[in-house]
């Protein structure tokens, strides 16, 4: 679990996060959903120690980050994984070295138990086989599954994932929520998903935190989301395309 609590975010004197407190549950799929400039992605950057709050604090399984010692954060860090918007795969390297990259840099086990993690995460997501590919080699959204593999290669307790679907179409975009939703239950991780895809919300969205103009607006489940009375909400919700099985759904 991740828990926020007052979290501000300064550029200059332009505050981009106000007071921000939310949290992110264990064994859940958490939305951060928005339009763009919302300060979604400010978050997300906040969470993953990329950016220092300039006031509250964040708590991991009641760590606090900030407070942590340099070798105390080079241990949470191990238990993170994140997919990149555009995988970022690295381009000179196979499939299998992609996945192994982790564990090569976080880990001291052996090359046979390296090798023997990344066959498992490899099938994981469906991409068996494909050890010997380059990412070139690979469509939209096999180099999504493969960077979803090097996420969980080091087994994290936390997976940040920012616009995982962004670029794939619409049936892809469904495989890859699915295929989230299923190691994140299954490895019981704390997943925080940054997306402005209605069709993930309405999907996946098990704990969704809505982001308008660095303000926590809304926080509810993809239950509740189509019924809120919310306005700001309601205006991002409905001018956005939807699938025609989000469509379905919604109307039944």
């Amino acid at each position: 679990m991740i828990e926020v609590n007052n979290l501000s975010k300064y550029f200059g004197e332009k505050r981009v996060l106000h007071n921000i407190s939310t949290c992110f549950e264990q064994g859940k799929v958490n939305l951060i959903i928005g339009r763009s400039g919302s300060g979604k992605t400010v978050l997300v950057k906040n969470l993953i120690g990329l950016l220092t709050p300039d006031e509250g604090e964040i708590l991991y399984s009641g760590r606090n980050y900030h407070t942590l010692s340099h070798n105390e954060k080079k241990e949470l860090r191990k238990e993170m994984g994140m997919v990149f918007q555009g995988s970022a795969l690295f381009d000179s390297m196979t499939i299998e070295e992609n996945v192994m990259f982790p564990l090569n840099v976080l880990t001291k086990q052996s090359q046979e138990k390296k090798l023997a993690r990344t066959n498992f995460c490899l099938a994981r997501v469906d991409l068996a086989g494909s050890n010997r590919l380059y990412p070139n080699e690979l469509s939209g959204g096999m180099k999504k599954r493969a960077a979803i593999a090097r996420a969980m290669s080091c087994n994290p307790m936390y997976l940040f994932c920012d616009e995982p679907n962004s670029g794939l179409d619409p049936k892809t975009s469904l495989l890859i929520d699915q295929l989230l939703t299923e190691i994140t239950h299954e490895l019981n991780m704390t997943t925080v998903i940054n997306s402005h895809d209605l069709n993930s919300v309405i999907t996946i969205g098990e704990n969704i935190v809505f982001i308008y103009e660095g303000n926590l607006a809304w926080t509810g489940t993809k239950e509740q989301v189509l019924g809120t009375d919310n306005h700001l909400l309601n205006d991002f919700i409905y001018a956005q395309p939807l699938t025609q099985k989000i469509r379905k759904n919604i109307e039944l």
